[in-house]
């Protein structure tokens, strides 16, 4: 277990994410598969070369769920109770084939439950590429246990 639990969380801190990951064709691929998304956009290379990006975009939820994946052993990864929401996602630029991406996470707010036992936290999310173009953000909304009672959610 790596994740803070809600007392580690401090509002306007930025956590760096260490790992990256090179998104590959096969990736897109997949996740296209597993959901059913079939958007020529993401699979058509004849289709997506006469658009206005001219190749294959990576689907945009394998973006945000990749962010999350990179972010959670840093900030929730056997400390969470639940993920409570995604708010505000947006993709201001196109991720392709063959980019590097890297997430940060920021803490914009924390408050614990009315019966003082865990806490909610909510954090900005972002994925950069290679080039530090912003590719992807969204806020993340946790249920985060604290630490004092922590045992008495692995006891039930």
């Amino acid at each position: 277990m790596t994740g803070l639990y809600y007392e580690e969380f401090e509002v306007g801190q930025t956590i760096e994410h260490e790992k990256r990951r090179t998104v590959s064709e096969s990736d897109n691929q997949r996740f296209c598969d597993m959901t059913m998304n079939q958007q020529p956009l993401h699979l058509d290379a004849e289709f997506a070369g006469d658009s206005q990006f001219g190749e294959r975009l990576v689907n945009g939820l394998y973006t945000m769920s990749l962010a999350v994946g990179l972010s959670v052993p840093d900030t929730t990864d056997g400390t969470i109770v639940a993920n409570l929401s995604y708010d505000d996602v947006s993709h201001p630029n196109p991720v392709f084939h063959g980019d590097t991406l890297r997430a940060q996470t920021t803490v914009l707010d924390k408050r614990e439950t009315s019966d003082g036992e865990r806490g909610v936290v909510t954090m900005k999310v972002e994925m950069f590429n290679q080039d530090d173009d912003l590719v992807c953000e969204f806020e993340r909304t946790a249920l985060s246990l604290k630490r004092e009672f922590a045992a008495d959610a692995d006891d039930a």
